[in-house]
């Protein structure tokens, strides 16, 4: 492929992103269960493409037979399978068995694998859900000729990103290196809602805090904020090694054409972690925030305090002494001098709380 022509795939490929991103918030977090297939429990979709177009669709059993034609590609959708079903699947592309091991059990670290001329990617979903984050996994079975795809967890349907390449038969004509490329920039693309949602509660926590004191439960929500950036952040950096190694290596069945692609997954999984990086650093600060206003509030009323204690002092003071019960005090006899206490300890009050609030103590 000429350089002018793989630019101009890359646009098609962009425009293409562009009409089916405005229906991605209608997707279905999991696949409806199929009333009339039974048989194929834990089987989204199995087809068969060749030159971009669908041939048609295929029982796992029948994989092995069309991977030997010539241009054949065949694209697999699994949710949840069983060891029984992932073992169909083994035999039939004959994976490695590390690999299914991994594919078996979730809560894998994000990766790349290379066994011969086949690879397994493993990538991390994200959602919201009740403005929670909620965490999926994506198992990927790449190879000549097929891409198996393994969902763990509750995550969105790659039936978008299945309609979106099949709308394109000159991009899909690349093969399964391009649905591998398709599948990962749509799970890094929906992690940007989950960082927009994330971001419009903060805004609301910033101007909480600067209006009043945060409550307990904005604490607590500050703190499973965090805690939640820091496990999407652990989703999404190693991404990043595996897209670079798309990127720059001659992986099997790699089309020179799909390295800015796979490039500009790239840049948008730093940019989805410079985001979260940033989010992060605002909810510190929010929280520092909050600390210093509440410092700043008990020490006002510190100051509030210890001035009025000051000026009570005073005539606790003068009475103290005139209530001590000696015979011998020269001004009990004085006879003005009930009013001359009286004027005295008003004065001194009064002078004391003038310099309080010159000092604004008070």
């Amino acid at each position: 492929m000429h350089f002018d022509e793989a630019e101009g795939f890359a646009v098609a490929v962009q425009d293409l992103k562009g009409v089916t991103e405005a229906s991605a918030g209608t997707d279905q977090v999991a696949d409806r269960p199929r009333s009339i297939a039974e048989p194929r429990r834990g089987v989204v979709a199995a087809a068969v493409y060749k030159d971009g177009l669908r041939v048609t669709d295929i029982a796992i059993e029948e994989a092995a037979a069309w991977r030997k034609q010539e241009g054949a590609v065949i694209w697999i959708g699994l949710h949840e399978p069983d060891d029984e079903l992932l073992r169909r699947v083994q035999a039939e592309f004959d994976l490695h068995e590390l690999a299914i091991e991994d594919a078996r059990h979730a809560h894998q670290r994000p990766k790349l694998e290379i066994y011969g001329d086949a690879m397994f990617v493993v990538a991390r979903t994200a959602h919201m859900m009740n403005g929670e984050i909620v965490f999926g996994e994506t198992h990927l079975f790449v190879g000549r000729g097929y891409v198996v795809s393994v969902r763990h967890g509750a995550s969105s349907s790659y039936n978008l990103v299945r309609q979106r390449c099949e709308a394109s038969p000159a991009a899909l004509a690349h093969g399964e290196n391009y649905i591998l490329y398709s599948i990962l920039d749509f799970i890094v693309d929906n992690y940007m809602p989950v960082i927009e949602s994330i971001h419009a509660e903060i805004e609301v926590l910033e101007e909480r805090v600067l209006r009043d004191q945060l409550a307990k439960k904005d604490i607590e929500r500050l703190y499973l904020l965090r805690r939640n950036l820091l496990r999407l952040r652990n989703a999404v950096v190693p991404l990043v090694d595996v897209c670079r190694r798309h990127e720059h290596l001659d992986l099997p069945g790699m089309d020179d054409a799909l390295h800015n692609l796979f490039r500009d997954v790239t840049d948008h999984v730093r940019r989805v972690q410079e985001e979260i990086d940033t989010l992060r650093e605002v909810l510190a600060f929010t929280f520092e925030a909050s600390l210093m206003i509440g410092q700043s509030e008990q020490t006002i009323i510190a100051r509030k305090l210890a001035s009025w204690a000051a000026i009570l002092a005073v005539p606790t003071a003068i009475a103290g002494i005139y209530g001590m019960n000696f015979h011998d005090m020269p001004e009990l006899s004085f006879r003005y001098g009930y009013f001359v206490v009286l004027g005295a300890i008003l004065m001194i009050c009064t002078t004391l709380y003038r310099l309080f609030r010159r000092a604004k103590w008070l």
